[in-house]
């Protein structure tokens, strides 16, 4: 079998009329706004991702940005931005939990997206469960605790990836991000 590896890339010359130019590769692309505009049309479920920081205790961020990756093994990936206290929490931990939150968290999203909220206030008004040793939002529509299987930096985000050691899923309706605010499904039934 042969070994596939992808050589670094290299600056074509010549420009458009050059030989070798390919354009997909080679245009500059659309500038942020324009990439933000479209991510903004991606509709998504919110979740909060949760950890314990160095001193053990309980700090988490709201995630528009995971998905399952593998049912067997059960991994998850949740995309955090690189400069998070939860990013640098799980990594020293190893672990994480995720809580997808229901159509009526609205105002616990907000509470773990305001960077100005300190992280243990972040958690008030919030009924809290230890599962593992790792916080988990009791009333959320799911929870899953993850051990770290690995992290990359991507842009300004890391890839996160778990493999899910615990599992709870409750009735109710999701959350949902679109198109920068928030959303639920119409007509579904709770349960």
């Amino acid at each position: 079998m042969a070994d596939l590896t992808l050589a670094a890339r290299q600056p074509r010359t010549g420009g458009p009329s050059g030989a070798g130019w390919d354009a997909l590769r080679d245009e500059p692309g659309p500038d942020t706004v324009r990439c933000l505009g479209l991510y903004a049309k991606l509709a998504a479920g919110v979740t909060v991702v949760t950890a314990l920081d160095g001193a053990g205790l309980p700090t988490g961020m709201t995630v528009s940005a995971l998905t399952s990756l593998s049912a067997r093994p059960p991994l998850l990936l949740a995309c955090l931005r690189g400069n998070s206290r939860t990013l640098t929490a799980l990594r020293q931990q190893g672990a994480f939990a995720v809580s997808l939150l229901t159509a009526g968290q609205r105002a616990v999203a907000e509470r773990f997206a305001d960077s100005g909220v300190p992280p243990a206030r972040r958690f008030e008004g919030s009924p809290v469960r230890r599962v593992l040793g790792l916080p988990v939002l009791a009333d959320a529509l799911a929870w899953s605790v993850c051990l770290v299987e690995d992290v990359r930096p991507y842009g300004d985000h890391h890839a996160v990836v778990g493999r899910v050691m615990a599992v709870e899923v409750n009735g109710g309706r999701p959350l949902l991000w679109h198109d920068r605010t928030f959303h639920t499904l119409p007509g579904t039934r709770d349960g």
